[in-house]
């Protein structure tokens, strides 16, 4: 009897979760401020999940955070000198690079660390895809890298939002209209499967150091 009020519990949140009981597939909010995963959880009462059935729905609530995050970025773009503007910047400066550095992978950690993210925070693109982080089934929030044979390394990366057929659907910064790898501010791109070398999935495993 305790194990079918158990289940029955972790289906109606389930269902909550798919119907908007969690701002929509968004992180809640609490007198006008964005709850971060864990408060968000606690607050919800379900601390009293564990093991899988908890970890799904963290990773699945952060994963549409990533995305949301990124979403709000498109639109941004340089200002004055190549690889300037006071929010591309602001990515530059997460990764503790200076104003003027390509920021395609910087672009990709701040929205990490927005999301309350401790990693990954690099603004060298290779740093990405370690083989334990690789993976060939990319969710939304999933990293993608490009790889360029005139430089023999990852050299573009950016963001998964969705998959469309044999098309992922990005949103990636340091581009514009063409998917160059050093172009003038964010944008969301159609990229053809075959185009990209690797995925990266880092939200694969919830470690203690993996939330802020």
């Amino acid at each position: 009897m305790a194990t079918n009020k158990f289940l029955l519990g972790v289906l109606c949140l389930v269902i909550a979760y798919g119907n908007g009981l969690f701002g929509s597939g968004t992180l809640g909010i609490e007198g006008g401020r964005r709850l971060g995963v864990r408060e968000e959880f606690r607050g919800l009462g379900v601390a009293w999940l564990t093991g899988e059935t908890k970890r799904w729905l963290v990773v699945d609530s952060l994963r549409r955070k990533v995305v949301e995050l990124a979403q709000s970025q498109i639109g941004v773009r340089e200002f004055g000198s190549n690889n300037q503007g006071r929010v591309v910047e602001a990515y530059l400066a997460y990764t503790k690079m200076k104003p003027g550095s390509p920021w395609c992978a910087a672009f990709v950690s701040w929205v990490f660390g927005q999301a309350g993210c401790a990693q990954p925070k690099t603004a060298w693109s290779p740093d990405l895809f370690p083989l334990a982080r690789q993976t060939l089934d990319p969710q939304p929030a999933a990293i993608f890298g490009i790889y360029f044979q005139s430089l023999k390394r990852i050299a573009h990366c950016g963001l998964v939002e969705k998959r469309q057929g044999k098309y992922i659907i990005t949103i990636e910064g340091n581009t514009n209209t063409a998917g160059i790898r050093d172009g003038d501010g964010v944008y969301r791109k159609w990229r053809h499967k075959k185009t990209i070398k690797y995925f990266a999935n880092w939200l694969n495993k919830i470690e203690k150091e993996g939330l802020r």
